[in-house]
């Protein structure tokens, strides 16, 4: 490995934004509660440091892109809409 290739992996490595439990909760408008179950049962990536737990704000921007609702799926949960 040379050392332009050693400060490239460190400089993607500062770049990235980790967030605490609670912060990481916020942003994705849960109770840590929900967000530790989350991270149990392997919804979204979380990583130990120490005696703390951490997540990638990315890999939380992740999460939610792939649980986005489409439009026009919801019909079934509203009464008097016939489909076509």
């Amino acid at each position: 490995m040379t050392q332009e290739t050693g400060r490239s992996n460190l400089n993607s490595v500062t770049a990235t934004r980790w967030l605490g439990t609670t912060e990481a909760a916020e942003f994705l408008g849960v109770v840590p509660r929900t967000l530790y179950r989350m991270i149990d049962e392997n919804l979204v990536p979380a990583y130990r440091m120490g005696r703390v737990i951490r997540l990638k704000a990315e890999d939380l921007d992740a999460y939610l892109e792939s649980n986005r609702v489409e439009p026009g799926s919801l019909s079934h949960l509203y009464p008097g809409h016939d489909e076509a």
